[in-house]
């Protein structure tokens, strides 16, 4: 366990850094970082400095490499966090299986954990695990940790359940070195706590037609929420607010669209060729419009139309990659790098840092409590 006063982690798979960013909102330390993205590397080194990122592909990754860069030695370390690919496994992936290579990047994962022995894992994907293949992969999950000494838990918890104004499912995997019970974190919206909106969320943003804004911009307006207040803490300007192109077809379907409408509300003329064939309640996301006062969709690496929710509320357009980025809780002063398309796609694959962070907070109380359960039996 770390002797320092913080707890320190590495973040295996890092991406944009959503997963860093909630463990770091935990007191946790992110000693190093690891990924194959070029622009998520980007992304991660302008937002996360102080940690130390090693690029390259996690199969040629050496256990040793990672603690020379954070001068640990095996067993001192106190979590190693992580999301592998989770493409091979979601629902939106129709050829998704065990046979696509990115399925088995979670070996990789444990093979790291095998040698930096950390005092506790988390592991985090999408739901999709638990049917492809019959959960073979959480059973190896499973049974990897436990062969390595650690009392595995494991639980799906809804994003929105934490503050995070969008529908999202994600299962968490934790692994611990003590047999002190683990309790996963409580709901802290929902029941008598409203959930935060989508109008809580981006109603701040300055106003945009389609193809307008800038990569770096001000802001016109003062929050008008708390979420919105909590996303700018520490920011001096807003970056990634541009409200990508449409052609004239999309932006005359958009007309017919109101607020928590969809594909349905557009004129049967107007529609494209393949859902003029669909049934009525086949492709419900599809072409919707989000409601000021709902959640947002689940955000996914394009935020398009054909994929689901993604007009803004009022403006006849789709969502910015800021808008995307205030749905998935990540604090304004991030800026996202690469093209356009890659920025949507880091941030669509990230950790929802609001969702890592109360996990996070969950696995330091453990730590805590076993840490202070150790010295009172020295002691006695």
């Amino acid at each position: 366990m770390d002797t320092n006063s913080e707890f320190a982690c590495i973040d295996l798979f890092c991406g944009a850094g959503g997963l860093s960013e909630g463990f770091k909102q935990a007191g946790f330390r992110v000693l190093a970082a690891n990924d194959a993205d070029a622009d998520c590397e980007a992304t991660f080194r302008a937002s996360h400095p102080e940690t130390v990122f090693i690029p390259g592909p996690i199969e040629e990754l050496q256990a040793e490499t990672l603690l020379d860069a954070t001068g640990r030695e095996p067993g001192s370390l106190d979590c190693i966090a992580g999301g592998p690919p989770c493409q091979a496994f979601s629902v939106y992936n129709h050829k998704r299986g065990l046979h696509d290579e990115r399925s088995g990047l979670f070996r990789e994962y444990l093979r790291i954990v095998e040698i930096v022995q950390p005092v506790s894992v988390v592991m985090e994907n999408v739901t999709g695990i638990f049917s492809v293949a019959g959960g073979r992969a959480v059973r190896e999950i499973h049974d990897g940790l436990a062969e390595l000494g650690y009392c595995v838990y494991q639980m799906v918890l809804k994003a929105e359940e934490f503050g995070v104004p969008q529908e999202r499912r994600r299962v968490f995997f934790v692994g611990l070195k003590s047999d002190m019970l683990f309790k996963f974190p409580e709901p802290t919206h929902g029941n008598g706590t409203p959930f935060v909106k989508v109008a809580d969320a981006i109603m701040d943003l300055p106003a945009l037609e389609v193809n307008q804004g800038d990569e770096i911009s001000s802001y016109e307006s003062a929050p008008k929420s708390e979420y919105q207040e909590l996303m700018r803490r520490g920011a001096n300007c807003l970056y990634n607010h541009v409200a990508p192109n449409l052609g004239d077809i999309n932006l005359r379907r958009f007309k017919h669209i109101p607020p928590g409408g969809s594909w349905r509300d557009i004129p049967f003329e107007l529609l494209p060729a393949g859902m003029k064939r669909a049934r009525r309640s086949d492709h419900t996301k599809r072409y919707g419009r989000l409601h000021p006062d709902g959640l947002a969709s689940t955000i996914l690496t394009k935020c398009d139309p054909h994929w689901g929710a993604f007009i803004h509320p009022f403006q006849e357009r789709t969502l910015t990659v800021r808008e995307a980025a205030r749905f998935q809780s990540f604090p304004d002063r991030f800026r996202f790098h690469g093209s356009r398309g890659e920025q949507f796609r880091q941030v669509g694959n990230a950790v929802p840092p609001l969702l890592a962070r109360v996990v996070a907070s969950s696995v330091r109380n453990h730590l805590e409590s076993h840490a202070k359960c150790l010295l009172t039996h020295a002691a006695s």
